[in-house]
């Protein structure tokens, strides 16, 4: 029985580190059996494969959030505020600019522009306020929305979703964060965030922004009330739409995990669900990511919830991207992701873990610093 353990494993992790497609059955059997130095070392090998050598990528950005008000009532989410709440707000063109100057001062071009579903702002808005930001400050990079904001809006309109990206696109819009994508499962999305879109509609936003042309990121929430085998079937849905891109598109350019932030959620005061994920844990999930997407070029360790010193190890099992100092977050960090990096911090952590810090755009296109 253990030679035959032995070469199962050692068969699938042999056929994922040459880029052949794992089915749910071999990643599941591969994330509950094999070690997590089996897991890092294969990941290791396929994210050399992808990108050899010593190089780890990482962003200057920041969070902007146009809004809190939301209708989706994640259970999850500490952010929303209902339309009428006393904190309910929206962004004004002031405080963008402060925000704006602020960003390009630290030498970073792009907003990760996100809020919540308000349920009054129409597509006029966004192209509205995207065309009035690009006018102001032609440079910026608006990395915004997500496959829900896309899905409300064209709900609230009456449009397609190729109509919603199309009117974003010519208004400014420059890439589509993977946001809304907790885990791909219906089960799971019924209970944390039942009024957000579907798993067939955030896949569906994502097909069309590919067929435009329009590069997209991929996440995943986890450590709540999924399975083991959700988790895997959330990478299959992304590596299927991804081999659906036209060629020449380049889709999911890179995959973001991370843990539930538990602290004050609904989830956790009224259902008991806290964050249960360890260090290895999350070193497992990042190495069995990367071997269950050979055709998602970057895997990017979430340094804002795990921390530094776990980040760092998922350099060496998969990784190759340490994502963005993050000037600012107001989602997470209100649910108790507290870690802070600026840009000496951030470059200090890539080298400590033995690599070369390298700034990057969100297209992956090298960027000098200031």
């Amino acid at each position: 029985m253990q030679q035959s353990h032995y070469m199962t494993h050692s068969g699938l992790l042999l056929k994922a580190m040459q880029g052949s497609h794992l089915t749910l059955d071999e990643g599941l059997t591969l994330y509950l059996n094999a070690s997590t130095a089996e897991l890092m070392f294969a990941a290791n090998q396929v994210r050399q494969r992808l990108h050899p050598g010593k190089q780890v990528t990482w962003l200057i950005d920041r969070n902007v959030n146009y809004t809190n008000v939301c209708v989706s009532g994640c259970q999850f989410c500490n952010f929303y505020r209902g339309a009428n709440h006393k904190e309910a707000y929206i962004t004004t063109i002031e405080q963008y600019k402060e925000k704006i100057d602020e960003l390009f001062a630290r030498g970073g071009e792009q907003l990760l522009f996100q809020g919540g579903m308000h349920p009054k702002l129409g597509l006029d808005f966004y192209t509205g306020l995207f065309r009035q930001l690009k006018e102001l400050y032609p440079r910026l990079k608006l990395h915004a929305l997500g496959p829900p904001e896309v899905v409300h809006i064209s709900n609230l309109e009456g449009i397609s979703y190729q109509e919603t990206l199309v009117a974003l696109i010519s208004a400014g819009l420059d890439s589509l964060p993977g946001a809304g994508a907790e885990i791909l499962a219906d089960r799971v999305r019924g209970t944390i965030s039942k009024n957000k879109c579907t798993v067939g509609q955030w896949l569906d936003v994502m097909r069309e922004a590919h067929k435009l042309g329009l590069t997209t990121s991929a996440t995943m929430m986890f450590g709540h009330i999924e399975t083991m085998e959700e988790r895997i079937q959330h990478m299959i849905h992304i590596r299927d739409v991804q081999d659906e891109k036209p060629q020449g598109a380049t889709g999911f350019i890179s995959f973001i995990p991370w843990p539930f932030q538990d602290e004050g959620t609904t989830l956790q005061k009224k259902y008991g669900i806290s964050n249960s994920v360890s260090s290895e844990d999350y070193m497992r999930l990042i190495a069995i990511s990367r071997l269950m997407l050979p055709n998602v070029p970057n895997i990017q360790a979430s340094w804002l919830t795990v921390g530094k010193d776990t980040a760092q190890l998922c350099l060496h099992g998969g990784a190759n991207d340490f994502g963005s100092i993050m000037i600012e977050e107001n989602v997470v960090s209100v649910a108790g992701a507290n870690y802070k990096f600026n840009e000496e911090g951030i470059q200090r952590a890539i080298r400590e873990a033995g690599f070369e810090p390298r700034l990057r755009d969100q297209q992956f296109r090298p960027v000098l610093l200031p």
